[in-house]
C-alpha cells in the first residue's frame, strides 16, 4: 500500500515500505522511471520472502509523488530519497540504485555514511547530466539550452525527455566523479555490455575512482539497460544477498 511523507523541504513522497528484519533494503530508481518498476517489485517480494524490512519511493515529480518532472534536479531527487531513508528507517540500510538511482545512493554514501550497511547499483549513472548529456551537445545545443532553458532529446523509453537548463546547472553541485569517494562496506555494481544509455567504460570508471575494501564489477554479456531479464533480477537478488552475508 502506498504512503506518502512530506520532506523537509515541502516535497510529498509516495513510498511503499515492507517491515521485516535489518539490515533493512531501499530501491531507488532512475531516471524518469519510478518505484512500480520490474527491478523494485521483483527486489520487494524476494525481500518478503526473506522477511527482510523493505523500502521503495518515487522521488518529486515521478510516479506517484507529487511535484513536476520536468522542474527538477539530482539535488531535488537526492534529498527526496534521503529525506525518506532518515525518517522511514531505522539503521544502516543496503541501498540498491539503477542508473540514476545509483548516482543518488553514491551521494547518499558520501554525506550519509553511517546510512549504509552495503551497496548495489545497476547502470549506475553517475554524473550524466555532465558526461552524458552536456558533453554530448553541440555548440547549438548548448545555446538552445541557456537561452530557452530547456532541449527535448531522444528517449529509447518513448517520449523525448525535455533536459532543463537547471538539470545540468544543479547538477555541477553534486557530481561524485571528480573528488574522492570512499565506499567503507561492501559495494557491488553491475551492468550490461549491451547498455546503450550507460557504457561500460562508466562502469569501469566509477570502479577505479571509487575506494573501498570489498568492491566488484560484473558485467553481463548482451544485458541492456532495462537489466530486467529473469537472469537479471537474480542476479540482483544475488548480489544483495552477498552484500548481506558479508555484513554478517
Amino acid at each position: 500500500m502506498t504512503d506518502f511523507i512530506t520532506t523537509p523541504e515541502g516535497r510529498r513522497i509516495a513510498y511503499v515500505p515492507t517491515a521485516g528484519a535489518g539490515p533493512g533494503i531501499v530501491f531507488l530508481h532512475g531516471f524518469k522511471s519510478d518505484m512500480e518498476g520490474t527491478k523494485a517489485v521483483a527486489l520487494e517480494a524476494w525481500a518478503r520472502a526473506q522477511g527482510r524490512a523493505f523500502l521503495r519511493l518515487d522521488y518529486s515529480g515521478h510516479g506517484a509523488s507529487d511535484g513536476v518532472f520536468e522542474e527538477g534536479a539530482i539535488g531535488d531527487w537526492f534529498e527526496d530519497a534521503r529525506d525518506a531513508i532518515l525518517a522511514l528507517t531505522e539503521g544502516p540500510q543496503v541501498l540498491v540504485g539503477s542508473s540514476m538511482g545509483g548516482w543518488i545512493a553514491l551521494l547518499i554514501a558520501r554525506h550519509h555514511p553511517e546510512k549504509l550497511a552495503g551497496l548495489v547499483t545497476i547502470a549506475a549513472a553517475p554524473d550524466f547530466t555532465e558526461d552524458g548529456y552536456w558533453a554530448s551537445f553541440d555548440k547549438d545545443q548548448r545555446r538552445e539550452l541557456e537561452q530557452v532553458g530547456h532541449i527535448d532529446v531522444p528517449s529509447d523509453y518513448g517520449d523525448p525527455y525535455r533536459i532543463t537548463r537547471r538539470l545540468i546547472n544543479e547538477g555541477r553541485n553534486r557530481l561524485v566523479l571528480r573528488s574522492p569517494l570512499d565506499l567503507p562496506f561492501p559495494v557491488r555494481f553491475l551492468q550490461g555490455t549491451a547498455d546503450t544509455a550507460v557504457s561500460v567504460e562508466t562502469a569501469l570508471r566509477l570502479l577505479d575512482h571509487a575506494t573501498g575494501p570489498d568492491m566488484r564489477l560484473t558485467l553481463v554479456k548482451g544485458a541492456d539497460h532495462r537489466f530486467s531479464e529473469p537472469d537479471d533480477l537474480a542476479l540482483i537478488e544475488s548480489a544483495v544477498a552477498e552484500v548481506l552475508a558479508r555484513i554478517g
